[in-house]
């Protein structure tokens, strides 16, 4: 074949190239999901994200002072003569986990309020209940009645790596099922907020906005592998969520349970610094160093002593005290961990039965707790704790720790720090006494209350 031979030949190749390569990007023109996962995340997971809205009660005064103490001493409670009760609204997300109507979010959309409603893809609307919460990690569990559910599959958050592509599912300002894309940017964050202490979340750069809050953070097979939680508001591409694995184990707790029964340890810890080492004859600054161990508590029994510092859990070493919290909060109450404590340049092993979290959060109790939500107040057993904060001797009974804005306890003059000695004549010594007390309430409650010294009757009507 001469030279011009040739040349036709490869231009007839190159026109059948260019025809076949146009016939493709026809085809991939007609078909978005060709080479992008993200539109088959978006088709099945959009019916098993929800929206969640929340009214809670308070009170509104047009005192021009509001609720400021140092005015109440000249004016009294003038304003509040002239207040209302109005709906505060909040909204947010969460996602199916059960077919059976079980939602996972985040505490602080749900947190306090009155009326919970779930609205799901298609449109329809439940009333939701609370099963429980854990405002440590800022998740919580709501249920709906319905079955037949679509849901979502639970990933493995340890096995992620960073660069990781994930997808965030949400209802953004009120926009519902809006998704955005993104990389995983780094793991284990420390994030310090008022009720949120927490080592180990995940950051991503997948845009996360108000309303994105408790829904799902997925990878690129549409497990969820974290439950969007937090922003920095003045930055750019920098959100938090928490990771699906820490999840579980408290969704687990809030459903059987209706709190988390998270390992405590009962011990105050600092990180061990160069001088420390040094003074202590150790080789490095890794570890915990116990700088007070608690009364009555799991760490005490076992014999642990402040000065320890502990280099190993289970075998496992330790680089700093957050390693030693994020260990622990992995377990539950009632679960043995072995401690490699270094004491006085001797190497002991230390056994420890952790015991349960004091203060969890539940959800719905079949009695007491329905009777403190309908007169609003919260009250819990005196501890040591508790008696030295308010003063209450050697007295026995339910101190109140919480009023309610706008409620029966509030306009009677119920305060926080009152002793509930009795409940419709019945003493209150412990929480079970209460509850049982309360479990016989329907229209009111008559309680007995201790108030600087002075003991006194208020009748609730619910």
């Amino acid at each position: 074949m001469d030279r011009s031979g040739k040349w036709k030949v490869f231009v007839g190749v190159m026109v059948l190239g260019a025809i076949l390569l146009g016939a493709l990007s026809d085809a991939r023109a007609q078909d978005v999901y060709t080479g992008n996962p993200v539109v088959k995340i978006a088709r099945e997971a959009f019916p098993a994200v929800v929206n969640i809205d929340t009214e809670k009660m308070v009170t509104r005064t047009p005192f021009p002072f509001g609720d400021d103490p140092f005015f109440r001493e000249f004016f009294g409670d003038q304003g509040r003569r002239f207040s209302d009760i109005v709906p505060m609204r909040g909204a947010g997300s969460g996602f199916l986990v059960t077919a059976d109507g079980y939602i996972l979010t985040n505490n602080h959309v749900v947190a306090e309020a009155d009326k919970i409603t779930v609205t799901l893809a298609s449109g329809k609307e439940y009333p939701a209940k609370l099963v429980g919460r854990d405002p440590t990690f800022d998740l919580a569990v709501v249920k709906i009645d319905a079955k037949d559910l679509p849901v979502l599959s639970l990933g493995d958050s340890d096995k992620l790596e960073v660069g990781e592509w994930v997808a965030a599912i949400g209802n953004p300002f009120g926009l519902e099922h809006t998704i955005t894309v993104g990389v995983i940017s780094a793991k284990n964050r420390n994030i310090r907020a008022k009720d949120v202490n927490f080592q180990g979340f995940l950051q991503t750069d997948a845009a996360i906005n108000p309303g994105n809050s408790g829904g799902p953070l997925l990878d690129l097979s549409g497990k969820v592998v974290g439950i969007n939680t937090a922003i920095i508001p003045y930055a750019q591409g920098i959100g938090f969520a928490i990771p699906v694995n820490m999840a579980k184990q408290v969704m687990d707790d809030l459903v059987n349970f209706g709190k988390v029964r998270r390992g405590w340890l009962g011990i105050y810890l600092q990180p061990v610094t160069e001088e420390v080492a040094e003074a202590y004859g150790l080789k490095n600054t890794d570890g915990a160093l116990v700088s007070d161990v608690q009364g009555d508590s799991p760490a005490l029994r076992a014999g642990l002593q402040r000065g320890d510092v502990i280099v190993e859990i289970d075998g496992t070493s330790l680089k700093n005290y957050q390693d030693l919290s994020f260990a622990v909060r992995k377990h539950l109450a009632g679960d043995e961990v072995t401690l490699t404590v270094m004491r006085r340049g001797e190497r002991k092993e230390i056994k420890v039965r952790l015991g349960e979290l004091p203060g969890q959060v539940t959800g719905e109790s079949p009695e007491g707790n329905a009777v403190e939500e309908k007169l609003g107040l919260a009250v819990a057993p005196v501890d040591g704790a508790r008696r030295t904060k308010y003063n209450l001797g050697d007295h026995k009974g339910m101190v109140v720790t919480e009023v309610k804005r706008g409620t029966p306890a509030e306009r009677l003059g119920i305060r926080e720090g009152d002793l509930v000695l009795e409940a419709n004549g019945v003493p209150v010594p412990d929480e079970a006494a209460w509850n049982k007390a309360l479990g016989k309430a329907h229209k009111g409650v008559v309680l007995l209350i201790l108030r600087d010294g002075r003991t006194f009757f208020i009748s609730l009507r619910m």
